[in-house]
């Protein structure tokens, strides 16, 4: 039943996924630690009116937050995100277990549970959906990283962490200097239009 958490000013390196299972959790409080991400289960909390995440080193942001359905105030001042956005992103090619897996998710292969050992029946079960609606495949631990840009206000463009399932369905993304691009524009058009109707206020400054 807790609906007001204060975490602030503890040296708090990262969030507990965890967390997410406070359901009446109205105010959370994490600003004025060394916390680097946010964890995406804290889309779960359906409640949550108010978000402080300032003086931190968020980098960017989950594209879950928008998930965030009565969220009215996120603050986001003193974050690294604020002044600089992601430039380097890696991506390591996937395993032969995963090219496997892919495999057979994608192209519907059919098998019954006894027809393989539990660890792969449990690790074909943990399969994403790439989010790119032109590819339609699918990734389990290698992953291209990609900055969405979102205008959570009509004022600021806050940027949000996606996972796509290979670098070819990801287009150069020149957004990530301080310069929005036509392209980036374009991408967040329906984040930013959902967004917009929920963020009452972003505190950037």
């Amino acid at each position: 039943s807790l609906e007001f958490l204060y975490l602030g000013g503890n040296f708090i390196t990262s969030i507990p996924p965890e967390l997410a299972n406070l359901p009446s959790l109205s105010y959370l409080v994490l600003c004025d630690n060394k916390i680097q991400s946010i964890p995406p289960q804290l889309a779960q909390l359906h409640s949550l009116r108010s978000l402080s995440l300032h003086n931190n080193l968020l980098t960017y942001l989950p594209r879950e937050i928008l998930n965030l359905v009565h969220l009215e105030e996120l603050s986001l001042r003193g974050n690294p995100l604020v002044v600089r956005f992601v430039r380097d992103l890696t991506y390591n090619p996937p395993s032969l277990q995963e090219l496997a897996g892919r495999t057979i998710k994608t192209r519907n292969v059919p098998y019954a549970p006894s027809d393989l050992p539990e660890n792969l029946v449990r690790y074909l079960s943990l399969a994403s959906n790439c989010p790119n609606p032109k590819c339609g495949g699918v990734y389990f631990d290698s992953c291209v990283r990609q900055i969405k840009f979102v205008d959570f206000c009509g004022k600021y463009r806050l940027p949000l962490m996606h996972y796509l399932c290979s670098p070819e369905c990801s287009s150069p993304c020149s957004s990530a200097s301080q310069s929005s691009t036509s392209q980036s524009e374009s991408d967040s058009e329906d984040e930013a239009s959902v967004a917009a109707r929920r963020m009452q206020k972003v505190l950037l400054g």
